[in-house]
């Protein structure tokens, strides 16, 4: 039989690089995915430096159109197979639509939705086996209309959407899938989207580090959705219940009043 291992898109910074931390420290095998492959490397030094299985390393540029068949056949000549897939890997822009570069908006729909679905389904035979699961990386923002951010928002709306169904579909055969919606957080992320220290109010942040343990205890949980943080639950559940048209207009004030600030 494969090696059961856990495979973690976008794994050389940030939340990526906690969940593998996280999972390692946990006693299962990582499978590290990124396209930077000395910032694998070293995040594989130093899980392997803590006292832990030495991770694997992909370096595969998931923006390829073959890049879920180089993954599989990565994981195959290396005789694993998942028993846990953790879709990370995406990012996000800030700006107007209609102004940003449309071909970078289409990249992003392209990594944030057909990357983490084709993934979440490619290996469900495997997670079946090894009774595993998993956890795909959402936001708040996938509650919330975003004007200023509007694709970014769309696509995390899919990945909540996706992920609740999915959990619902694949509970019979022992797989548990998690949303996780994390508020804003101090990664790498915040610099490719063009987004300030300041946009986001500081109460709603959290660490990397907080955010990969809590998606990993609700994944092993076995829960449909996890929102690190009280005040992040707050937020997620007020949208529900105001009008939308009210919700909308007081984030599209709120992101005018930022591009503003910002200036």
């Amino acid at each position: 039989m494969p090696r059961p291992v856990t495979l973690v898109t976008g794994a050389s910074a940030g939340i990526g690089a906690a969940l593998a931390r996280v999972f390692a420290a946990k006693g299962h095998e990582v499978a590290l995915l990124a396209r930077r492959a000395l910032q694998l490397t070293t995040l594989a030094d130093s899980i392997e430096s803590a006292g832990h299985k030495r991770p694997h390393i992909l370096a595969i540029d998931l923006a390829r159109a073959d890049a879920s068949t180089r993954i599989d056949d990565e994981m195959r000549g290396r005789d694993l197979e998942p028993q846990y897939v953790v879709n990370n890997a995406g990012f996000g822009l800030l700006g107007r639509a209609a102004e940003l570069d449309r071909g970078e908006q289409l990249a992003m729909i392209d990594l944030n939705v057909r990357v983490l679905t084709d993934l979440s389904l490619r290996f469900v035979d495997s997670l079946t086996r090894q009774r595993g699961g998993i956890l795909n990386v959402a936001s708040v923002a996938s509650f919330l209309p975003g004007p200023g951010m509007a694709v970014y928002h769309a696509t995390k709306a899919y990945v909540l959407s996706f992920s609740e169904a999915l959990h619902q579909e694949l509970a019979p055969q022992g797989v548990r899938v998690t949303a996780l919606c994390p508020g804003p957080v101090v990664t790498e992320f915040q610099a490719r989207a063009g987004i300030p220290e300041s946009y986001f109010p500081r109460f709603l942040a959290r660490s990397a580090e907080r955010v990969a343990r809590d998606g990993y205890n609700g994944l092993m949980r076995g829960q449909r959705l996890v929102v690190p943080g009280a005040e992040n639950k707050i937020a997620t559940f007020l949208p529900r219940l105001l009008p939308r048209a009210l919700v909308l207009k007081f984030l599209s004030a709120g992101a005018r009043k930022q591009s503003q600030s910002n200036m």
